[in-house]
């Protein structure tokens, strides 16, 4: 969709469909290669800081979310920060380029540096060296595609504790050829466009990006003349470890009510999802049996943003999560686009294909993981309750 909250906006309020044949790596040999990457030139990668891509969009996100906020990197330096990054596979998208090293013959200090910046921890350490901070609490979160909602949890927990004053907060993936062949043989990887809640999906397209959150208290915000986005009311996290792979109706189920319990909400108060809708036979199903059991017939309005902007693991749930707070603070419903016939197996209202004005208090943001990782984040307009 580009980058910065502008772009994000309007490519939610239009309904774009952001898939396009992969360009990342060799896709011959598979019968298909669709994704969503992040367009030529979007990605601003600091000069001369040896980044590999996925700290590239840490970096560029939390550069963004500073000038959004009104925050000036020298004003962090000495003052508490907790860095936050939630990822799945890091900087895996270097080991495609090894390969190709090794297949070129070109292996040496090229290939023993790429092989150096996999680490996970590079990513959020990266945000920190880049911002020169001082009192920084570094923490790179690798619980997959629940990662991103993971990582704004730490961030809320930081600051309601007084441990820090800023938390920045979210997550960052590159499209890598590991991670599209995993899925692609698990034969859930869409051969044209994702599907969510649809009879006929046909599974993922794997993604990229980034996004970064910067966590304050309101008083905080208030004082230097922030407008804040959302509040955050808080979050659930279960690792039920039922199967590897498939999900499971009861840990995704416990986490929304941990998160609903610990935010002091009803399910009735919840007027938006923003699901995990991966468009995959099992998630669709399993999450809105999830939800059925925490909402019983009474479902809140369900969407999948990764219609739109496919999959983008540990950075989707952070995408999620800033596509709420820009749904509240501009008072609408961005659409499940793709959609045509809705399975009766999952039937939700998905916002089909087109957004809508709508009056939203309280969003909930789902982020849910193999390894039964499942995360759940409640989002609040700030002034509900009173004249807007």
């Amino acid at each position: 969709m580009g980058r910065g909250v502008d772009a994000l906006l309007a490519g939610l309020r239009e309904g774009r469909d952001c898939a396009r044949p992969v360009t990342a790596f060799d896709t011959t040999g598979f019968a298909h290669a669709q994704g969503c990457e992040v367009p030529e030139g979007a990605l601003h990668t600091p000069a001369g800081t040896g980044l590999g891509r996925a700290a590239a969009f840490a970096v560029d996100a939390t550069l963004l979310a500073l000038q959004d906020a009104g925050l000036e990197a020298s004003a962090l330096r000495s003052v508490p920060v907790a860095v936050a990054v939630g990822t799945t596979d890091g900087e895996s998208r270097d080991l495609d380029d090894i390969v190709g090293l090794e297949v070129a013959g070109a292996t040496g200090d090229g290939s023993a540096v790429l092989a150096r910046r996999v680490q996970p921890l590079r990513l959020s350490a990266a945000v920190a060296r880049h911002l020169e901070l001082e009192r920084a609490e570094v923490l790179t979160l690798q619980t997959a595609c629940a990662a991103g909602n993971y990582a704004i949890g730490y961030g809320y927990d930081a600051i309601v504790s007084g441990d820090v004053e800023i938390a920045l907060t979210g997550g960052a993936d590159a499209l890598c050829r590991k991670t599209f062949t995993g899925f692609y043989r698990l034969g859930t990887i869409a051969p044209d466009v994702c599907r969510p809640f649809d009879a006929d999906r046909e599974g993922i397209l794997t993604g990229e990006g980034g996004a970064v959150l910067v966590l304050e208290t309101l008083a905080s915000a208030r004082a230097r003349g922030a407008r804040p986005y959302a509040e955050v009311l808080g979050y659930g996290l279960a690792c039920d470890a039922a199967h590897p792979v498939a999900p499971d109706v009861a840990g995704v189920a416990r986490t929304i009510r941990t998160a609903l319990d610990r935010a002091g909400l009803e399910p009735a108060d919840v007027d938006l999802v923003s699901a995990h809708g991966t468009g995959t036979r099992a998630n669709d199903v399993t999450e809105v049996g999830a939800l059925r059991e925490v909402y019983g017939d009474a479902l809140p309005r369900t969407v999948s943003i990764k219609s739109m902007l496919g999959h983008a693991m540990g950075a989707a749930s952070a995408l999620g999560a800033a596509s709420s707070a820009l749904a509240l603070r501009h008072q609408f419903v961005p659409p499940t686009i793709n959609h045509r016939t809705t399975d009766p197996a999952c039937a939700v209202d998905c916002q089909p294909n087109v957004s809508a004005p709508a009056a939203l208090d309280v969003v909930q943001n789902h982020g849910l993981a193999f390894g039964g990782n499942n995360s759940v984040v409640l989002f609040a307009r700030v002034d509900r309750g009173t004249a807007a």
